[in-house]
């Protein structure tokens, strides 16, 4: 097997990385989010957003993790979001690994190639599911701790509690 390469996704990348971000939302958020709502996404309706919005967004880096050829996960990053206000901090606004391939290094890798190109912030803050133990145990053990904020989403109607992950960048 050829070693994972992490670069910056391209357009042509989009169709595979909506399929990892849904199916990904499949897998891990099963029994956290309504099923109705996790049934609902569209692979095809997530890669023509992703399309369209491609140049759009300058302050938004995403990143693949590639092996053979064959995308294996996405991660994507920027300016922290308060609102509508951006603040010093960098935020992992997403990372995602084919469910087909868990455990096998790429989220790593992508949380680390993110951590190193986001070096020049003071800190790294990201959101993750209340109840995602998985998700908060990965982040844990990359040095992210939970800072006591909170915040909701709504999904099928129902409230989906998230909370907030921070690292420090600096030295």
């Amino acid at each position: 097997m050829s070693s994972l390469t992490v670069r910056e996704m391209t357009l042509a990348d989009c169709d595979r990385v909506s399929e990892i971000r849904i199916r990904g939302w499949q897998h891990a958020y099963r029994g956290l989010v309504p099923q109705a709502y996790l049934d609902g996404l569209s692979v095809a309706a997530d890669a023509e957003r992703r399309r369209a919005g491609f140049a759009q967004r300058t302050d938004v880096v995403n990143l693949v993790a590639e092996r053979d050829g064959t995308v294996l996960g996405w991660a994507a990053y920027g300016p922290y979001r308060d609102g509508d206000t951006h603040t010093g901090d960098a935020e992992l606004y997403a990372i995602y690994v084919d469910p087909a391939h868990l455990g096998g290094g790429i989220g790593r890798a992508l949380l680390a190639a993110s951590l190193e190109r986001c070096s020049a912030w003071p800190r790294m803050l990201l959101w993750v599911l209340e109840d995602n133990a998985p998700a908060r145990r990965f982040y844990e053990r990359a040095g992210f701790r939970p800072d006591g904020a909170e915040e909701r989403f709504e999904a099928a109607g129902v409230s989906v509690p998230e909370v907030r992950y921070v690292r420090s960048l600096a030295g």
